[in-house]
């Protein structure tokens, strides 16, 4: 909904309330923004929860609305907990007029445990104290029957008191933290994933305490002792590898060593965790409960005990298996998507060779013959964000007029175009290998202005690339996308240059023709 304010200009009002005033950040998972409600007179952070792959979304609509229905119910659940220690979950916003949910919280002003430890690790009592906050928000969403499934410094928020607070609870449930889609893509964090979870058990509370354990670590170390050049990488270590020994852990170096135990029953539980750390707190104390002096559970049988020599073979049994399973999952993921796009170009043949018109709800459109070895369709890797790359993605999806969307990542696209014979409704397309399928969407958004891509300067987005990589904090990105759509204020059309990495990211804005218009740097 977009309000008129008299001789000012235009502000958008979401719910008929809360009235966006500036975006705080954004990334893969959605926007954040600054906002006031209007009703109750104070400031609020909104979140914006969109698809982080909405070609994934519009390919299976009854697990988004699934999904989306997980995450709602969650949030509604973390709203009845009024715990100090997690975030406050004022109104959730999901309606027609809206095309995805709006989650309202309350505004926390003092950065988070991720900016925190940019200016260094943490004191081992300081690390105890946001610990215990944490472990307190876990215990009571785990009392509610709730995984937070996604812990790492970036979703732990700080008062200006410094109070930890937990947030973006049912965001990961809603993406699935710990799967892998189905391009072999993983969704969520994988320094801070429990091994059990990487393996494809949804695990129990213990995982989420696992992903605390590996907080605190690299909290005080430091640095990250799993983490390696790629993903895939640093989930075979997560799996495989033996933990380095925290060096500047003090007492609490045993704890952390048994809660990041690989197998769940030998960690420490809630409980014996929330002693440790208690102990720890104190100023100058001298003793922390040990491995030793916990009643951990007894090994798993045929569990290797610490005191045991070195095996000498290269891998033990369990730590193959483990191998296996993730080598498996990525073999499966690779089978999948080369399965989709071959059934795709057949599909697209048949239709060809038969003559037969394919169904209206679905269209699917081949790769254009004049591709080249640097654009989608050819048979060699290319990144869409490029200029060529984009304007295949537009001639393979066969955009000639206007689009409400058209979100391009390096290697697939999606975009929401208007029908012909009713603009105020949507066909949902998507683009992959040269390759497009086009299924029936759905209603187009009240306030929803359509753009038209012949106004657009392909060319620029070389620049705006590397403009966005200069300015916007994220170093080392892992998601990168660009949108085409209408800016929500003016409605002028707009590009926006998506970039993120594991904890956060950032974005900038830019007119048709690469002037850059703003520019949202991860704080």
């Amino acid at each position: 909904m977009t309000a008129m304010n008299t001789g000012g200009p235009q502000v958008r009002l979401i719910d008929g309330r809360f009235e966006l005033l500036r975006r705080l950040g954004g990334g893969g998972m959605g926007l954040v923004w600054l906002a006031r409600d209007t009703a109750l007179e104070r400031e609020v952070a909104i979140k914006e929860v969109r698809p982080l792959d909405p070609a994934a979304a519009a390919a299976d609509p009854q697990a988004a609305r699934e999904t989306r229905e997980r995450v709602l119910r969650e949030a509604r659940a973390l709203a009845r907990l009024q715990h100090p220690n997690v975030v406050t979950v004022y109104h959730i916003v999901d309606t027609a007029e809206h095309p995805h949910p709006w989650i309202v919280m309350e505004l926390v002003t003092g950065g988070s445990l991720h900016d925190r430890l940019t200016q260094g690790p943490l004191t081992v009592p300081e690390a105890a104290r946001i610990g215990r906050g944490v472990l307190s928000a876990l215990r009571a969403a785990h009392g509610a029957g709730i995984q937070h499934r996604d812990v790492k410094p970036g979703n732990v928020l700080l008062r200006t008191d410094g109070t930890p607070v937990l947030t973006d609870f049912g965001i990961a449930a809603m993406h699935g933290a710990t799967a892998l889609t189905a391009t072999g893509a993983l969704i969520g964090s994988p320094e801070y994933i429990a091994p059990e979870r990487v393996r494809g058990e949804e695990g129990n509370a213990s995982s989420d305490l696992w992903s605390l354990g590996m907080m605190l670590y690299v909290a005080i170390e430091g640095h990250h002792p799993l983490r390696r050049g790629t993903a895939l990488a640093t989930l075979a270590a997560v799996l495989d590898e033996q933990l380095p020994p925290p060096q500047h852990a003090g007492p609490l170096g045993p704890l952390l060593s048994a809660l990041l135990a690989k197998d769940p029953a030998q960690r420490p539980d809630a409980e014996q965790l929330e002693r440790a750390l208690a102990a720890a707190e104190l100023p100058g104390a001298a003793y922390v409960p040990t491995v030793q002096s916990m009643p951990l559970p007894p090994p798993a049988p045929g569990a290797t005990g610490p005191a045991d020599p070195p095996r000498s073979r290269a891998f033990t049994e369990p730590a193959l298996r483990r191998r296996r399973t993730l080598m498996g999952v990525v073999y499966l993921c690779a089978l999948f998507t080369v399965g989709s796009v071959l059934w795709l170009q057949h599909r697209a043949a048949s239709t060809a060779d038969s003559g037969t018109a394919a169904p209206p709800a679905v269209s699917i459109t081949p790769g254009g013959d004049s591709a080249t070895p640097d654009q989608p369709g050819s048979g060699a890797a290319a990144d869409l964000l490029t200029p060529a790359g984009i304007r295949a993605v537009i001639k393979g999806m066969a955009l000639s007029g206007k689009v409400i969307d058209l979100t391009v990542y390096p290697d697939h696209a999606s975009a929401q175009v208007p029908t012909a014979a009713d603009p105020t409704v949507y066909d949902q397309s998507m683009y992959s290998n040269g390759a497009a399928i086009s299924t029936a969407g759905g209603p187009v958004a009240p306030n929803a202005v359509p753009v038209d891509l012949q106004d657009y300067d392909w060319d620029a987005l070389p620049a705006l690339l590397q403009k966005a990589q200069a300015t916007l904090n994220v170093p080392n990105p892992t998601t990168r996308y660009v949108t085409i759509t209408y800016d929500v204020f003016d409605h002028s059309p707009a590009i926006r240059v998506y970039l993120a990495d594991d904890h956060d990211g950032g974005y900038l804005a830019a007119d048709p023709k690469g002037k850059v218009l703003e520019t949202v740097p991860r704080t």
